[in-house]
């Protein structure tokens, strides 16, 4: 049985590396994890990124082209160290699969638009291997949010018969995928916050990119007035389908938010915003019918010990677990992903879920840059 490899490209809104791997796909689609690493997006690429995206600014669509190209080659570069770690050649890669870096999304505008940067034309001209990017914008033509994207692979490698699961995905934004185990429509949507208030209060609060394993929020006490203050913000009461992203929960919104409680304890802020995190995902997990029977917790968040704990005590009843339990490690779930959907589009595959998005009909996604 024939195998391809195919590489995936996935740097989301926490920013820490772009997380890539290299898959195989074989003509029965079977997939398998072949190799997973992290490759670094320098310091002050990072927070100019982090900048573009939070804020406008006047010369932002010159700082856009600018950063489009750099983002091209550090793709580009992160595939060619790949394959050097591994010996392999060009030719044995059928294509790359590359999510992009996104600065704006606004499904909901009277033009709704999205906006992922990292220049395939560079991707493909450096590494000489056909480049799948623009994932998004098809299904936004089609009528859907173009987000959440990852939940059909969701379904591929988790769904089980007569098991009512969820998959969770905590990176910068949490995002939920329903695997209802039935014959019904698998369902999925941002939930709001995950990682990226909290890493953003870290890094100007206590000098550090991320709360290492919740220590700091686990020494402070919620402030239960500020709790009820940011559940009002009225993305957590919209309906599905609904995505979001950090042009919306950025740090500016945070500050926003915390214009009354400049008094309070950096701590108490820090647990607040982790409880945040914690009830906007149960909430709306607690609210799904069939009740869920498993929980499967991939992204950053997995690291945080406090955040799962805590996740554990609001949903007592449900068995959450790390999706290395059921065979795929939290970090590389979502890179995989893109490199499924590129082998998806290059066979003329839908790679959407229009009862996620919103979409009229599902749509094959992505642009081919040919090598």
């Amino acid at each position: 049985m024939v195998a391809h490899y195919y590489i995936g490209l996935m740097s989301g809104t926490s920013l820490d590396g772009i997380d890539s791997v290299i898959c195989t796909i074989d003509t029965a689609n079977q997939f398998s994890l072949y190799h997973c690493a992290s490759y670094p997006i320098p310091r002050h690429l990072k927070q100019e990124l982090l900048s573009l995206s939070q804020n406008r600014a006047l010369n932002e669509l010159d700082q856009y082209a600018r950063l489009d190209v750099q983002m091209g080659h550090l793709f580009a570069d992160c595939c060619l160290w790949l394959l050097d770690e591994h010996k392999l050649q060009r030719q044995q890669i059928h294509a790359i699969g590359c999510h992009g870096q996104t600065l704006r999304h606004y499904p909901d505008n009277d033009y709704p638009t999205t906006l992922q940067i990292g220049d395939p034309n560079i991707i493909a001209q450096r590494t000489g291997i056909t480049t799948i990017a623009d994932f998004r914008r098809r299904d936004m033509a089609a009528g859907g949010q173009g987000a959440p994207l990852v939940p059909p692979f969701h379904q591929a490698l988790f769904s089980q018969h007569e098991k009512c699961r969820v998959v969770l995905n905590i990176g910068g934004i949490a995002n939920i995928t329903f695997l209802p185990g039935t014959e019904a429509p698998v369902t999925g949507y941002d939930t709001g916050p995950g990682n990226g208030l909290m890493d953003d209060w870290c890094s100007e609060q206590f000098n550090c990119a991320y709360d290492d394993s919740g220590q700091l929020a686990a020494q402070g006490d919620i402030n239960q007035k500020l709790l009820k203050h940011l559940l009002a913000e009225p993305f957590f009461s919209q309906h599905a389908p609904k995505s979001t992203g950090r042009e919306y929960f950025s740090y500016p919104w945070l500050q926003q938010q915390l214009k009354s409680y400049n008094k309070t304890d950096h701590k108490d802020i820090l647990a607040t915003l982790l409880e945040l995190t914690c009830q906007t995902i149960s909430n709306e997990i607690l609210s799904l019918r069939p009740i869920v029977d498993d929980l499967l917790v991939c992204g950053g968040g997995v690291k945080n010990t406090r955040l799962m704990q805590r996740l554990q005590e609001l949903m007592s009843d449900i068995r959450v677990h790390s999706t290395e339990d059921y065979g795929l490690h939290p970090d590389w779930v979502e890179a995989c992903a893109f490199a499924w959907l590129a082998h998806r589009t290059l066979n003329g595959l839908s790679g959407n879920l229009p009862s996620v998005t919103g979409a009229d009909s599902a749509v094959i996604l992505g642009a081919i840059w040919q090598a």
